[in-house]
């Protein structure tokens, strides 16, 4: 019998050592020892199988126990072999023997016993399944589908396509359930503080194979595992940022000379698009930049020496929501000209760059998370002076997060201080979802 390939058995080694860890796919990949000895195709192929099955898990787990007896236990690394030739199987277009086969010679690496199980499995997953799921896609491009349909072919939870649909409309549902198992665009963002235009050449000294995007200062890397050991990165010449993050800070465009807050700093990054913006413009803007995580904080700080803007920028440990009141750091008191607020959100929208999210979420969660964005919102209004702009965006695709909570500060105590302006979510090709709303204080 032949053995399963190099590539299927790292990538089986990499999903095991993802469930036992608990870590991201991405990191593993990255990190991973494993992939050296491999040749180009080979990664490529480990890194679909591996993001694949991390993403599709749950349906895979769903397709998998509909063919076990009652009662059936599996190994975790049996499961594991199960999802990856199911995935392959149902995702990839792979041939159905091919598969089998694999899947197999996987399983008996792991456990030479369970073989004949995954030979009967994997044959019932080729001749059921698969027909079901190009029923359900044929049903998509008519038109003519159901939250059902959609969980099938985006290998999603069912609860969350119901809610895509009724947060986008049947047209955007579909294309956003179609491209959650598609491959993310290496999208990277200039500092434009530093390097502005000169960065496509040192992209291309690297090897990056850069193409100039849409937005200002953005480029899609055809060679992206290059990046890396350029340097780029780590001397924040460079940024890796989704297209959809770069377009939402366009929307903020601070003026050179405003003064600026930023809500939900994370790693800082979009600070320095912000500054980049601003630079451009025609000269620094004042950004005070706070993140509820002391630790993150502190990161972000650095970041910002090394991006060349720690003289515009302070970061500040505090939480969002207490933005309304008087205790408060020095560095927050006054009003700002702009308020940015990037909501803690549940990432919907970002599924083909974060494979980790979909089954992760729970719908029991979302009550919660929109009530605390809607607090960071209104607190963070409350600093805006008049005249002065504020921008509330997510990565979520979901209405309560996004449109709702943009609702509730307008027909709030306060709703009748703001207009607003326009309220969108990106689309643009290859590139995450994104929410952005922008209101003008009176």
């Amino acid at each position: 019998m032949a053995r399963a390939t190099p590539a299927r058995r790292a990538a089986l080694s990499l999903v095991s050592e993802r469930r036992r860890r608990d870590a991201r796919a991405r990191d593993l990949l990255r990190a991973s020892d494993e992939l050296s000895g491999l040749s180009e195709r080979e990664r490529a192929q480990v890194t679909r199988l591996v993001l694949g099955a991390v993403a599709a898990e749950g349906e895979l787990d769903r397709v998998i126990d509909a063919h076990l007896c009652r009662g059936a236990h599996l190994e975790p690394r049996v499961r594991d072999a199960l999802r990856l030739a199911a995935f392959e199987l149902l995702y990839l277009g792979t041939r159905d023997d091919v598969c089998v086969s694999q899947g197999v010679e996987l399983v008996r690496g792991v456990s030479p016993r369970a073989a004949g199980l995954a030979n009967a499995v994997l044959r019932r997953v080729a001749e059921k399944d698969a027909p079901a799921l190009a029923r359900a896609r044929e049903r998509v491009v008519a038109g003519a589908f159901d939250a059902r349909d959609l969980a099938r072919v985006g290998a999603l939870p069912e609860w969350l396509c119901a809610r895509a649909l009724a947060s986008l409309g049947e047209g955007r549902a579909a294309a956003w359930a179609v491209a959650a198992l598609g491959p993310a665009g290496a999208w990277v963002a200039a500092n434009r503080v530093q390097r502005g235009q000169a960065l496509l050449h040192a992209l291309e000294e690297a090897g990056c194979a850069p193409t100039p995007g849409p937005v200002p200062g953005s480029y899609l890397l055809g060679a992206p595992a290059r990046l890396a050991p350029s340097g780029l990165v780590e001397r924040v010449d460079v940024l890796p940022c989704d297209l959809a993050a770069q377009e939402v800070v366009l929307a903020a465009a601070p003026e050179p000379g405003s003064r600026v807050l930023e809500v939900g700093q994370g790693r800082g990054t979009k600070t320095v698009l912000l500054e980049g913006a601003a630079v451009a413009a025609g000269g620094p803007c004042e950004i005070v930049s706070v993140e509820i995580d002391p630790r993150k904080s502190a990161l972000a700080a650095r970041r910002m020496e090394a991006a060349g803007i720690s003289e515009h920028v302070r970061c500040v440990a505090a939480d969002g929501r207490a933005l309304g009141g008087d205790d408060l750091p020095d560095a927050l008191f006054g009003s700002f000209d702009l308020v940015f607020v990037d909501a803690p959100c549940s990432g919907s929208g970002t599924l083909a760059r974060h494979p980790e999210i979909a089954w992760s979420l729970r719908e029991e969660a979302l009550p919660g998370l929109a009530a605390l964005q809607a607090d960071i919102l209104r607190a963070a209004s409350t600093r805006v002076a008049p005249g002065g702009l504020v921008v509330y965006s997510t990565c979520s695709i979901l209405a309560e997060e996004d449109e709702r909570v943009v609702e509730a500060l307008l027909t709030g105590p306060t709703g009748g201080q703001f207009e607003l302006l326009d309220a969108r979510r990106t689309d643009l090709p290859g590139a995450d979802t994104h929410f952005v709303a922008r209101l003008r204080k009176s």
